[in-house]
């Protein structure tokens, strides 16, 4: 059998499900392990659960430390556990200067402050053959029997709701990555804004998923990152074990997002997604969290349902046709700065 080469980005669902299999562990602690879709390790503490996540920041950015508390804290508070603690391994390129090391430890430690977390740990070292730096950081949290939820928690019946709106991070991205063909297109000042939607209104989900955990309605949540909203959904579904139906003129798109991504052709639903939470919550819950949400001025907007799995995982078209979910195997920022 020929090797298989693999594209930048994660590693192809099929084959990350077949290496996670081989991980499993018959250690009664571990409630949650390596799965498909599941945002963080979950173990017991017989009182509570550790909630254990970890990301690295593989991309140019003058934001990396920040970046890389940024997103972990996202998959543990996805979780419904409470960011607590976090350690990071910082990996400079050869002849980087003291400055360079100096800022990205500030933004790791200004950044967890922010969110009242804890640095204690890590490692740091120069590394051969390096281009840029490289952050991979490990954030640990804590919940509770009535906060903790699982990307596989969703049931049929359950609608799918999702937070201010999609591909917030990818739009920054490719603003920053393609700022002349951006600022062509829409201008110096459209150019800023969407760059700025790094932090406003922002990739942190912290917030949105303590709102939605104090409501007792959700049934399971999932952190938008590679592979956007349509991989997101479709990781929900698999690690639930049913299907889900969404609705395509319903889905909150940010105008910034919609512009740059016609003019670069990129498909927004598979755009990288940080700062969207999806959420799974009872039918007869869905009242209850949207006054929630809307008390606290964050956008929540119904995007479809949970259906079961013999029904498969569908695609509504804004003419209504409805066709198989479309699949992303890598990221479209993978792809359009490949």
């Amino acid at each position: 059998m020929s090797a298989r080469i693999l594209k930048a980005g994660k590693l192809p669902a099929d084959l990350l499900a077949v290496l996670l299999a081989d991980l499993e562990s018959s250690d009664p602690a571990v409630v949650v392990g390596p799965r498909v879709g599941e945002d963080a390790a979950v173990l017991s503490l017989g009182g509570g659960y550790l909630v254990a996540a970890t990301d690295p920041i593989t991309f140019a950015s003058d934001d990396i430390g920040w970046y890389a508390v940024h997103v972990n804290a996202n998959d543990v508070a996805a979780c419904g556990a409470t960011p607590r603690w976090f350690l990071a391994t910082v990996l400079l390129p050869e002849n980087s200067t003291d400055v360079l090391a100096r800022r990205v430890l500030e933004q790791i430690h200004s950044t967890a402050e922010s969110l009242n977390v804890s640095v204690v740990g890590g490692h740091t070292e120069i590394t051969v053959g390096l281009d840029r730096p490289i952050v991979v950081g490990q954030m640990l949290g804590l919940a509770n029997q009535q906060t903790l939820l699982k990307t596989g928690g969703a049931r049929p019946g359950d609608v799918l709701l999702l937070s201010k709106s999609i591909a917030l991070e990818g739009t920054a991205l490719l603003a920053r990555e393609k700022a002349e063909s951006v600022r062509e297109q829409l201008g110096d000042e459209r150019l800023a804004e969407a760059q700025s939607l790094l932090h406003s209104p922002g990739i942190s989900v912290v917030p949105e998923a303590s709102l939605a955990c104090g409501t007792d309605v959700v049934t399971a949540m999932h952190d938008p990152t590679e592979g956007g909203l349509v991989n997101s959904v479709l990781e929900m579904a698999e690690a639930s074990g049913t299907g889900v139906r969404l609705y395509q003129d319903r889905i909150p798109i940010h105008p910034l997002c919609r512009s740059i991504c016609a003019e670069l052709r990129v498909d927004p639903l598979g755009l990288i997604a940080s700062g969207a939470l999806l959420m799974a919550v009872s039918a007869d819950g869905v009242d209850d969290i949207m006054s929630v949400f809307d008390a606290a001025s964050t956008a929540l907007t119904i995007i479809g349902e949970v259906v079961n799995a013999e029904h498969g995982c569908t695609f509504v078209s804004e003419d209504g046709t409805v066709t198989d979910m479309p699949k992303f195997e890598r990221d479209e920022i993978a792809r359009i700065l490949s």
